[in-house]
């Protein structure tokens, strides 16, 4: 069965997210962005598990659906009932050889039970009242060690591996290598999450990540940005039905949905209070030095990448808005659909008018999705005209500018 999955968000409870991140608006949202399966997010948080439970009811085997009464009424006939998976983001930061580390990783449990040790065990350690998304004092060897003894099936992967300062790879905080990060549970680490400010092309240059799959996610604050990354399956709809895809690959992993890497907001280098941008090769220049307050610039995504790469000049091939390299599971680049309708009518993306062409469209297609990946460029042009249709042909093309993001700045897309 084909579907797609966006397995990190995070829920009303963690820290700077949005009060309409609820189960009902999720199970409503993922059906209008295309999204069959969700990530629950939070599942150590005491309220938002308690949530989880009542609002939740068994579907495939490691998966839920939204009880009947719980059902929100949409602007279309829902085409489908969204799965969960149980998920959570927890941070850690601790310190490692010398040098303090925050990592972000990702867990997934394969039921409430497991959830629910997960939880117990965890709460031994720390706070998990105080955010979504805990910040616990724990290597993640030793987090590695709790969760495996738990239960194998369950999983731990890596979460937005480049962001400098919380994550595996990170060069505020980071490790060179899984192996230096989860020492002897390294080989149970089979994915990790490429984020949005960088893609797979960019991971492809490690051959340290040649056996290691690469997973795309949200990580949303917010209902909007949803399914902004997101993975295509086709394998059976269950909890191991998904992670045995991820860990095959091709073809049952199909694809994953990313940003353009320059959209995210660590790909360049800079100083976001001195309004300083740099490539690698500026900051090369300056020896990694702000010209304007003289302290050290915060080292992005690409130059992460680049110093840590064995691998130069890779031929990607692109057909359709599809990359490729050699056998890896492939991905689409995209933008947002309320982007592309904001810059067709210059317009904000949360205007009224943005809103009611969105849903206008989406109630005739089906899903958004579908309209940026699937959609024929004529049939588009009819429902939604001229610059919609071309706004999305372009975004396919590649043929759009964008100024990088960089020390906590999105980067700012222009298609016209």
């Amino acid at each position: 069965m084909k579907f797609i999955a966006d397995l990190h968000i995070h829920s009303k409870y963690s820290r700077a997210t949005s009060p309409n991140m609820v189960l009902e608006e999720l199970d409503r949202w993922a059906d209008d962005k295309g999204i069959l399966v969700m990530g629950t997010g939070d599942f150590t948080h005491p309220k938002w598990f308690k949530e989880i439970k009542e609002k939740l009811e068994p579907a495939e085997p490691g998966l839920f659906k939204l009880k009947p009464q719980y059902k929100k009424k949409t602007f279309k006939e829902t085409l489908a009932e969204t799965r969960f998976l149980l998920s959570v983001e927890i941070s850690g930061i601790y310190k490692k050889n010398g040098k303090v580390r925050r990592i972000h990783n990702l867990i997934f449990s394969p039921n409430i039970k497991i959830a629910e040790e997960i939880n117990s065990q965890l709460g031994k350690i720390g706070n998990l009242k105080s955010d979504g998304r805990p910040i616990l004092g724990l290597d993640s060897e030793r987090l590695a060690e709790i969760i495996f003894n738990i239960n194998s099936e369950a999983a731990i992967i890596p979460a937005h591996a480049w962001t400098p300062w919380f994550s595996i790879f990170g060069s505020m905080s980071g490790f060179d290598s899984i192996e230096e990060c989860f020492g002897k549970y390294a080989d149970k680490i089979f994915a990790i999450e490429t984020g949005l400010s960088s893609d797979p092309a960019m991971n492809w240059q490690l051959s340290k990540l040649d056996n290691i799959a690469l997973i795309s996610n949200s990580d949303s604050h917010s209902l909007e940005k949803i399914g902004r990354e997101a993975n295509i399956f086709d394998t059976k709809l269950s909890y191991k039905g998904i992670i045995d895809a991820i860990k095959s690959g091709a073809p049952k992993f199909v694809a994953t949905i990313e940003f353009f890497p320059e959209e995210g907001k660590y790909h360049y280098d800079g100083h976001r209070n001195c309004d300083v941008i740099f490539h690698p090769d500026e900051t090369a220049k300056h020896n990694g030095i702000c010209p304007v307050c003289k302290k050290p610039l915060v080292i992005g995504v690409m130059n992460r990448v680049a110093k840590l790469a064995d691998k130069k000049n890779l031929k990607i091939e692109i057909e359709n808005n599809i990359r490729k390299y050699d056998d890896f599971t492939p991905y689409y680049n995209l933008v947002a659909l309320r982007t592309i309708i904001a810059e067709a009518f210059a317009v904000g993306p949360t205007s009224k008018k943005v809103k009611a062409e969105y849903e206008k469209l989406v109630k005739i297609f089906g899903n958004e999705l579908k309209i940026l990946m699937e959609t024929d460029y004529d049939d588009l042009k009819s429902a939604a005209g001229v610059k919609i249709a071309e706004g999305v042909k372009r975004v396919k093309e590649g043929k759009l500018k964008i100024r990088p993001g960089y020390d906590g700045e999105y980067g700012e897309v222009k298609i016209f």
